[in-house]
């Protein structure tokens, strides 16, 4: 599947707001929303009113980038969503929220997705005792998610123990630091999902 490899900043700046994909440099006076607030490119400052299709748009963008996911995946997810009873937006968002890659992130074991991504990418986890490289993989309540053995001594995993203690985490997972361990307790609720992300836009756009 093709990825994305430039600058992820560009992206950043692209949707006028912070998506976190460089961890704790987001945090800093180094963050490039905060240097440069005005899109990228040459004609990046924009005067004219966005039209309803551009809003629209523009917020299915965002949820792509702040999960990682290429078109035709979000796409997939979108019909996935639409085709579960309850509210489809908050469908969506739960099924982004349930990949591997982005419980790993919520967990504490790294500090941004494109982070977590690489590391279950790796190898380095396994969900109920059992290996699983996919970063798209759906987790479950109950499933159990954990670093593997051989990987508990690599640096990053010694960093996360070291600040795991002191993170907020979602209410709809548990962790233990000691074990590099984690447990989904429940689906996440609307109100435990990001809040900054507007998932009726979404369903908006792919309902025109």
């Amino acid at each position: 599947m093709a990825r994305y490899h430039d600058s992820v900043c560009r992206l950043c700046r692209r949707e006028g707001a912070k998506l976190f994909l460089k961890g704790t440099r987001c945090y800093t006076k180094k963050c490039a929303v905060e240097r440069r607030p005005s899109p990228p490119g040459q004609h990046g400052i924009r005067r004219r009113k966005m039209s309803d299709y551009g809003t629209h748009l523009r917020e299915k963008q965002k949820f792509r980038r702040v999960y990682s996911v290429m078109e035709r995946q979000f796409k997939d997810y979108f019909v996935v969503a639409r085709s579960r009873p309850g509210v489809t937006g908050e469908n969506l968002l739960r099924l982004l929220e349930l990949r591997l890659d982005n419980v790993v992130y919520r967990m504490g074991f790294a500090n941004s997705r494109p982070m977590a991504r690489q590391l279950v990418n790796h190898g380095h986890f396994a969900v109920n005792g059992v290996p699983t490289d996919i970063s798209s993989y759906q987790l479950r309540p109950g499933d159990r998610v954990e670093v593997r053995e051989g990987s508990r001594s690599l640096d990053p995993f010694k960093n996360a123990r070291a600040q795991m203690g002191a993170a907020v985490r979602p209410e709809w997972v548990t962790v233990d630091p000691e074990r590099l361990s984690g447990t989904v307790s429940a689906l996440p609720r609307r109100d435990q999902m990001p809040l900054e992300l507007n998932e009726q836009l979404v369903v908006e756009y792919y309902s025109r």
